[in-house]
């Protein structure tokens, strides 16, 4: 019987919607698969149906479309070997029962057995990132026999920056991920989602995304980084 094919690592990436893989994490993903890490990516959200122009059940069916392949187009660009998206309400996962929630993150953990995890930041100002972010650290609760040795949280332009501060926790990044050999896949992927992009000065916008971490970057000494909040960090 042939063994199963072994991996450095095995990386979970938990999102509330399409897009916000690539922000919170793209180059770090990039990074992961260039060194043979095995990348799963699950979207919970669909991402669409909370926008007034997409009230007609024709067009929001079409938007879906392109977001799905945007989707596929990006996993393509980061290398990702499997992504699932749950199609939860979009801006209204406070409408489903959080265990409901759990339950689909928990399945993937149990399927996958990941060394690594990468969500959202608790403090963010979008309901669902904050949602996505509890029912991840409930899933991977550090039980006896848990696969999980890392959890990472990352920061989403036009969120985690628009949370006043003194309302939820203040993302204060204490990890960083040199991303200067994939910054331009990350921008390349973000590029796949340029119906969800914005025009600067907004902080969904490439030239936004791409000075955040040029300044992410510069703040440890290299050229592009991304940064993140170190939630668990279990050395073997």
């Amino acid at each position: 019987m042939k063994s199963a094919k072994r991996y450095p690592n095995r990386v979970l990436v938990v999102v509330a919607h399409p897009d916000d893989e690539v922000i919170g994490c793209g180059g770090a993903i990039a990074r992961h698969t260039a060194r043979r890490d095995l990348v799963n990516v699950i979207i919970m959200g669909e991402g669409v149906t909370s926008r007034s122009p997409v009230s007609d059940p024709l067009q929001g069916k079409n938007e879906l479309r392109r977001l799905f392949r945007a989707t596929q187009k990006a996993k393509s660009i980061l290398g990702v070997q499997s992504l699932s998206m749950h199609r939860l309400p979009d801006n209204r996962m406070d409408s489903v029962n959080l265990l409901d929630i759990i339950k689909i993150i928990e399945e993937d953990v149990h399927l996958f057995r990941p060394d690594i995890i990468y969500t959202h930041h608790a403090g963010d100002l979008n309901i669902d990132h904050r949602l996505t972010h509890e029912a991840t650290i409930i899933a991977c609760r550090p039980l006896p026999g848990t696969t999980v040795k890392r959890m990472l949280f990352f920061e989403t332009a036009s969120s985690t920056e628009w949370q006043p501060p003194g309302v939820a926790p203040v993302f204060v990044p204490n990890w960083y991920t040199n991303i200067t050999d994939t910054i331009s896949l990350k921008m390349k992927a973000l590029k796949a989602y340029a119906m969800e992009m914005r025009a600067f000065p907004h902080p969904r916008s490439l030239q936004a995304i791409e000075c955040l971490a040029r300044w992410r970057g510069a703040s440890v000494g290299v050229r592009a980084a991304e940064a993140f909040m170190l939630g668990r960090n279990l050395e073997q």
